[in-house]
């Protein structure tokens, strides 16, 4: 048997792995558009900050350990097209030469592309200029070099989701002055806005000049001054903004690459990710997909379009599995995230209140600030939790962190993760029998003192009326 996979990040390589591991005897081709497979493309946010010694520190496995396991990678190979009749990928080498593979089953992980926003002149800058998106190794290289090229003492960045809050932290520790220019209400807009309030006060506190709901209208070549670099843009209720600055980063997020899957005839769904089922099957013959080009089974949303890479990992290693005849289904993801900015930790997983209330559900929330251990044991930190659950069923809908780093939030919002994997109600939560030592925790931990606060606000005063009469 042979098995091709398209593309070398998450998705792909994990599914390579999971076929080797299952099937020594399988062929199993791997076809990477660049020359870095099995790369962590979140780490190059610590790269560019000098928090990772060298590149080559951010491949999972070496092109040697991937080899070892048995596959066969053609790198800098770019797949053009398919024919799924004849079960044959067209590709183009690096030299420009063409050729064909033929598969017996297909995986295809071509992953997402940045997208660009429609500012005036952005298509006619790159690199050379100073101006940037950062979503591969040959972005960081490119980035890099303007970095030690330009020696910029000013950066703008367009966005302030999980990368650009990252490359804020990483471009200010080089020294370089940042602002930060995002479009709605607050920083981090995958949390509620008052949580990213406090991600917003950690950037002022860092020297990152933030601007929300603004946006930036145009780009371009300064003709004065020593910055490099001219950006428009406008405020809040439309009023005209200006900076100068030597270096410009966009980062707004990502679309799936799917082009391939479409023109094979594969149908797409929300956002123009490639609809596959649980299994990963595209609906083409002998043809599974995994990762950012496809749509995300949701455990609480059903199919939606929700890019990560935990995701991706997961989706591959199904799509390894069944490409080889297995049966095994992809569990389902809860969009768990977390991100460090600077000194605080943002995490989230389940739904927040608006997403929960078009889901059909009945969402209310509560805040709380509970300690992150005892408070008579130096050090302890308060963490800003926000629960949110059924009003009528009493079921966890969601959680939402922030707490400074060496709170464990991020492996605090992984507890909230298990329980909505599990389909847990709020108040079952304060059974789960957590660890305690004063140093590190409570009795009950702060994810317990959270959902409590949530059962007293909305399930006690029904409860006590109820023992009253």
């Amino acid at each position: 048997m042979h098995l091709v996979v398209i593309g070398g990040s998450d998705a792909g390589i994990s599914a390579a792995l999971r076929a080797r591991e299952l099937d020594p005897s399988a062929e199993v081709t791997v076809v990477v558009a660049d020359a870095y497979p099995n790369f962590s493309i979140c780490g190059i946010p610590y790269y560019i900050s000098g928090e990772v010694g060298h590149w080559s520190n951010l491949a999972h496995r070496t092109h040697a350990d991937l080899e070892a396991t048995g596959m066969r990678l053609r790198l800098d190979t770019l797949a053009t097209s398919l024919d799924v009749d004849a079960r044959r990928l067209a590709v183009r080498e690096k030299d420009g030469g063409e050729t064909t593979l033929a598969y017996d089953e297909l995986i295809v992980g071509t992953g997402a592309v940045p997208v660009r926003p429609p500012i005036a002149g952005l298509a006619d800058l790159g690199a050379a200029d100073g101006v940037h998106v950062l979503h591969s190794m040959d972005d960081t290289f490119a980035l890099e070099r303007s970095l030690d090229r330009l020696q910029p003492s000013t950066a703008l960045i367009v966005g302030a989701g999980y990368v650009g809050l990252e490359m804020a932290e990483g471009l200010t520790a080089r020294g370089i002055a940042v602002t930060q220019v995002e479009m709605l209400s607050e920083v981090l807009p995958t949390i509620d806005h008052e949580l990213g309030a406090l991600v917003h006060a950690e950037l002022d506190r860092n020297g990152v000049t933030v601007h929300t709901r603004s946006t930036v209208t145009g780009i371009a070549r300064g003709d004065s001054g020593p910055a490099r670099l001219h950006v428009d843009g406008a405020g809040p209720d439309g009023e005209p903004l200006a900076w100068d600055v030597d270096l410009v980063l966009v980062v707004v997020g990502v679309r799936p690459d799917a082009g391939l899957l479409t023109a094979a005839g594969a149908r797409t769904g929300p956002r123009g990710a490639v609809v596959v089922d649980e299994t990963m099957a595209t609906g083409l013959p002998h043809v599974w997909a995994a990762g950012d080009c496809v749509v995300t089974h949701h455990r609480q949303l059903g199919v939606t379009y929700l890019p990560l890479g935990t995701t991706a990992h997961k989706q591959g290693r199904v799509a390894g599995e069944n490409a080889l005849g297995a049966a095994a289904r992809f569990a389902g993801s809860l969009g768990t995230q977390v991100v460090k900015v600077f000194d605080l930790v943002a995490a989230r997983t389940g739904l927040r209140e608006h997403e929960a209330m078009a889901a059909g559900f009945a969402p209310v929330s509560s805040t709380a600030t509970p300690d992150d251990h005892k408070a008579y044991y130096p050090g302890a930190q308060p963490i800003t939790i926000r629960v949110t659950g059924d009003r009528d069923t009493g079921l966890l809908l969601g959680a939402q962190l922030v707490g400074p780093r060496g709170t464990e939030t991020a492996k605090r919002v992984d507890t909230y993760a298990a329980a909505l994997f599990h389909r847990m109600t709020v108040e079952a939560f304060s059974e789960l029998d957590l660890s305690y030592t004063p140093p590190l925790g409570s009795p009950w931990d702060a994810t317990q003192l959270a959902t409590q606060a949530w059962v007293r606000e909305h399930v006690l005063p029904a409860q006590v009326a109820q023992l009253v009469r």
